[in-house]
């Protein structure tokens, strides 16, 4: 007795009825989806086609078929291929999601040593000739450390008012390094301490001032970070007059995470706005919709 794959055959016929099969489904989900319009038009050709080579029985029995799985299956059909096409988009978001938090998990990692090593050598260096201020340095990295360390494990959604500590806390430890090349100010709307804000963000534009902006500036100069409620956004700025922005120079890393970051957070809603100021320097705002947890 031959099997399967020693009758040639019987073989040749299995292959036939899988491609026929395949082709039957492929036809019905078609059918079940194409606007009314477009299968009159389709049937109408394919009739006039099928005329022409002889098969107009056959094209017949298929346009029939065509309007009954249309109007019997179509809106369920419809309905099951949209559900199955938010899932596997879901999924995709979902993965997507999970890279951008791995690298931006990865990218903190290579940050926050360099910091911390500058830092602490900086304390080493002060306690030799300013005790007082070497103190105030380390009180300001403890901070810095106890705010920032829930956000990167978080990755996701914090308060304003945590995110604004940490930039403050930073800010300090980086005056006492730049001394008077760096001045700052920092200006919250009343209420807005609880308000929703995505982790490290407004960390990654202070750091994207100070490196591009201020630090390769002799003089140095001031950041301006605010935080205001206009309708139904929440707008977070950071600006400084340092050495300005090229509009015409690929964004960082940095700010391409943050791009990334909103549209995975809130879709069209949410957006980088990076301006040049006529006076100078640059400007970063961040536009979401306004949350209060």
């Amino acid at each position: 007795m031959k099997t399967k794959d020693e009758n040639p055959v019987l073989h040749a016929v299995l292959n036939v009825a899988e491609t026929v099969s395949v082709l039957w489904w492929k036809f019905f989900d078609w059918a079940a989806v194409v606007p009314w319009l477009s299968l009159g038009l389709t049937s109408f050709f394919a009739m006039i086609f099928a005329g022409f080579i002889g098969i107009g029985p056959f094209m017949v029995m298929m346009v029939l078929a065509a309007i009954v799985i249309k109007t019997v299956a179509g809106g369920k059909r419809k309905a099951e291929l949209m559900a199955s096409a938010a899932v596997t988009r879901a999924n995709v978001e979902s993965l997507e999601r999970r890279l951008l938090e791995a690298e931006m998990a990865a990218l903190q990692a290579q940050i926050e040593p360099h910091f911390l090593f500058n830092t602490l050598a900086l304390i080493g260096q002060l306690m030799a000739t300013d005790a007082e201020r070497a103190a105030s340095v380390h009180a300001d990295l403890i901070k810095y450390l106890r705010a920032a360390l829930p956000q990167i494990r978080q990755q996701g959604i914090g308060q304003l008012g945590q995110q604004m500590a940490l930039s403050r806390a930073y800010l300090n430890i980086m005056q006492a390094r730049m001394q008077e090349r760096l001045q700052y100010q920092i200006e919250v709307g009343e209420g807005l301490d609880q308000a929703q804000f995505p982790s490290m963000m407004i960390q990654t534009m202070v750091e994207n001032a100070i490196k591009h902006g201020l630090e390769p500036k002799i003089e140095g100069g001031q950041i301006c970070i605010s935080a205001q409620r206009h309708d139904n956004e929440l707008w977070v700025e950071v600006s400084d007059n340092g050495m300005g922005f090229d509009v015409h120079v690929a964004e960082g890393l940095g700010l391409t995470n943050i791009r990334e970051r909103l549209k995975m957070l809130y879709g069209a809603k949410a957006s980088l706005v990076i301006e040049v100021p006529f006076e100078g320097g640059a400007r970063f705002r961040i536009q979401i919709p306004y949350l209060n947890q």
